[in-house]
């Protein structure tokens, strides 16, 4: 049976530029981070952007599949400078509205290998024009063989208040 340790857990009691956990542990099998989250970022939504061990070098690689309300779309990129897999809704998206984006990091230990990442996220809103809410799902490698000990998101502006964060170390899978 797997066992989910609680890393970090964090909830904004105002606005943040990003969520950063350092010091990561390798003694587990696995990580999964649950992001409920919001951003002061005039507009619809924000994209947000994850790096790996603070490396923001042309080291990332992603594919995502991405559907606004009437368009779906996909992308391959690389020689990124992160991930960017997640959309938060920002000021012009319903209010209190939060965007939900998981992600899973397997082997995240291992040194013989490149990191991947898997990823999914979306944002609610009770309007049908395009843009306005999103559904995102993607995968992608970070080109490096370290052990992921260092993980920050980021949006373009600030994370606001309630926004929570939880990274879990997983065990027994």
């Amino acid at each position: 049976m797997a066992v989910w340790n609680v890393i970090d857990h964090t909830e904004l009691t105002g606005a943040t530029a990003s969520w950063d956990v350092t010091s990561i542990s390798s003694s587990y099998d696995h990580l999964y981070g649950v992001v409920s989250a919001r951003s002061d970022d005039t507009g619809d939504h924000d994209q947000c952007s994850l790096i790996l061990n603070n490396d923001s070098g042309s080291t990332y690689t992603y594919m995502t599949i991405i559907a606004f309300t009437d368009s779906v779309s996909s992308a391959y990129s690389t020689g990124n400078t992160s991930f960017y897999q997640y959309y938060a809704p920002a000021t012009d998206a319903v209010a209190d509205y939060f965007g939900t984006f998981t992600f899973w990091i397997p082997d995240y230990s291992n040194t013989t290998h490149y990191k991947n990442l898997i990823g999914q996220g979306t944002f609610p809103n009770n309007s049908t024009a395009n843009y306005e809410w999103v559904l995102a799902s993607g995968t992608g490698a970070w080109a490096d063989t370290s052990a992921v000990d260092q993980i920050t998101l980021s949006c373009g502006n600030n994370f606001v208040q309630y926004s929570t964060f939880t990274l879990y170390g997983i065990n027994g899978v």
